[in-house]
């Protein structure tokens, strides 16, 4: 999830006139904090951007990145378990493999973030050539001896909120707070002005912003957005308002649908969609009652069960694509 802020800082850093270096987990012995295909921008001022073991050895792969800089060289390091850094453990016990390379296309961080901003799956590929960007998503892959590698990211989660009470503004801020971008939808004005006046931004520097959408009818189907990394969420205690847009919404590509209300209000739910013209497996499909823990009475637990199921379903679809 922190990928558009080190490519960011990355951009800012070759526009300014700096050197950079990008590391990359190749490979990972063990168990590890960040798996393989996690980035860290370095500049040659020393400042950077990117984690890869939660702070254990930063430090050291900056010194890495700037002999990598001084010498023009990419290079493969071995960090915790068998390596030469007999004065760096990771508490994990395992071992990461991190390779150096200096960028030298001017526009490979921005390229990466256009895909980010488009929501297009993408590849950096490393090697002889330095850091390059590939415009689809590759299986990842590392060969130790070249130190070529390879690796595809998706795009992030994308949250598309629908309703109204406390629950929407919950889980919006929480959302905001891990890195989704947003987009509600809500009868409520009070909600629709509560947004405009908090802005809800996750500024990582590719356009996560927060659209805010008044419904003044249940049928406003065309107010809709959803790609394969869309969670859609239905936080309504009027169930009316929901039927027309969900309908259209398990129509519309997505890795996530869920919705508010017991198990009652799921059955009188299905009954209408069903009316519609939805199919049972359509139905199944469901999250609902939402969330990872149920009956919650508060708007924040709720906000907090939906996030963790919405987290763990993207997780799940990830490693699925992957495979």
């Amino acid at each position: 999830m922190d990928l558009a802020q080190t490519l960011q800082f990355l951009d800012s850093a070759q526009k300014s006139g700096l050197r950079t270096v990008l590391v990359t987990v190749c490979g990972v012995e063990g168990s590890s904090m960040r798996g393989p295909g996690t980035i860290m921008g370095v500049a040659e001022d020393g400042q950077f951007a990117g984690s890869l073991s939660g702070g254990c050895i930063e430090n050291a792969v900056v010194s890495e990145a700037l002999d990598v800089l001084a010498k023009g060289q990419a290079r493969t390091v071995r960090f915790g378990a068998g390596s030469s850094y007999l004065d760096i453990k990771l508490p994990c016990g395992g071992g990461l493999d991190v390779s150096f390379h200096v960028i030298e296309d001017a526009g490979f961080a921005g390229a990466c973030l256009a895909s980010i901003v488009a929501r297009a799956p993408f590849s950096i590929a490393t090697g002889i050539g330095g850091a390059a960007h590939v415009a689809e998503w590759r299986k990842a892959s590392f060969d130790a001896v070249s130190g070529e590698a390879v690796f595809g990211h998706y795009p992030a989660p994308h949250m598309q909120i629908i309703g109204h009470g406390a629950g929407v503004m919950a889980l919006a801020d929480l959302a905001s707070a891990y890195g989704c971008t947003l987009r509600v939808l809500t009868p409520d004005k009070q909600l629709v002005e509560q947004c405009a006046v908090k802005r809800i931004t996750v500024n990582r520097g590719a356009g996560n912003k927060i659209a805010v959408h008044h419904l003044k009818q249940t049928n406003q189907t065309e107010l809709l957005q959803s790609d394969a990394w869309t969670a859609t969420v239905f936080l309504f205690h009027d169930h009316d308002w929901e039927i027309d847009l969900m309908a259209a919404a398990l129509q519309m590509p997505h890795f996530y649908l869920g919705a508010m209300g017991g198990r009652r209000a799921h059955e009188f739910r299905c009954e209408a969609l069903l009316a519609l013209g939805v199919t049972q497996s359509q139905l199944d499909r469901i999250h609902a009652p939402i969330g990872l823990f149920h009956s919650s009475r508060d708007p924040q637990t709720l906000a907090l069960s939906a996030l963790a199921e919405v987290v763990r379903t993207y997780e799940e679809t990830v490693w699925d694509a992957r495979v």
